[in-house]
C-alpha cells in the first residue's frame, strides 16, 4: 500500500498552450519502504511534453498519415523530438493495440472492436479512441481525453522502455482486467 511521502520535485512541462507547472506527489510503499512519484494522467513517463501533445501526434500521424516534420510543425516541437514519438510508438503498436483492445473488451458491456484500418500504427490509434469513447458511453461523460486514457492505461509508460509488460511498481495503475468468455 502507498502512503503520502511529501511531493518530488516540481518540473515544466511544455504543454499545447504553453509551459506547464508539475509538482507531483510522492509516496512510499508501507511494505518495503520504497518511494515512488505518482505523475498525473497529464504526464508521460520521460517526457518534456504532456500527454496531450505526444498523443495529439500520434493521432495526427495515425489519421492524416503526414510525415513528422508537418506533424512537428503542428504541435510547435522539434522535428526530431516528433520523430522519436512517432518512432517508439511504430515499434510498439501491435502491443499498444493490443492492450487497448483488452481493456476496451472489459469496459464496454458490448463492444464494438475497431475495424482493420490499413496498419498496425493506425489499428493501435483507433483502438486507442474506440476505448476512450467506450469510457464515455460507460460513465456518461460528455468529454473523455484521449491523452489521460492512454496515460491510464500505459501507467504513463506508453513511450517508455519496456511497456507493456510486466508492471514496474508494486501495483498496476488500473486493476487487471478479467475477459470471460
Amino acid at each position: 500500500m502507498l502512503a503520502g511521502w511529501g511531493r518530488a520535485r516540481a518540473r515544466q512541462l511544455r504543454g499545447v498552450d504553453g509551459p506547464v507547472e508539475l509538482h507531483p506527489r510522492r509516496s512510499r510503499c508501507t511494505g518495503c519502504g520504497v518511494t515512488h512519484v505518482l505523475l498525473p494522467v497529464t504526464a508521460l513517463l520521460r517526457r518534456a511534453d504532456t500527454a496531450a501533445v505526444v498523443v495529439s501526434a500520434l493521432v495526427a500521424k495515425g489519421a492524416s498519415r503526414v510525415g513528422f516534420r508537418r506533424i512537428a510543425a503542428d504541435v510547435a516541437r522539434p522535428a526530431e523530438t516528433v520523430r522519436g514519438w512517432l518512432r517508439r510508438f511504430a515499434e510498439r503498436a501491435e502491443a499498444v493495440r493490443s492492450v487497448f483492445t483488452v481493456w476496451l473488451a472489459a469496459v464496454a458491456a458490448d463492444p464494438v472492436m475497431p475495424d482493420a484500418a490499413g496498419g498496425v500504427f493506425i489499428d493501435a490509434v483507433s483502438a486507442m479512441v474506440a476505448l476512450a469513447a467506450a469510457i464515455g458511453r460507460r460513465f456518461s461523460l460528455p468529454r473523455v481525453s484521449l491523452a489521460e486514457v492512454a496515460v491510464a492505461v500505459s501507467g504513463g509508460r506508453l513511450l517508455a522502455p519496456g511497456w507493456p509488460g510486466e508492471p514496474v511498481q508494486h501495483e498496476s495503475t488500473l486493476p487487471a482486467a478479467r475477459i470471460t468468455p
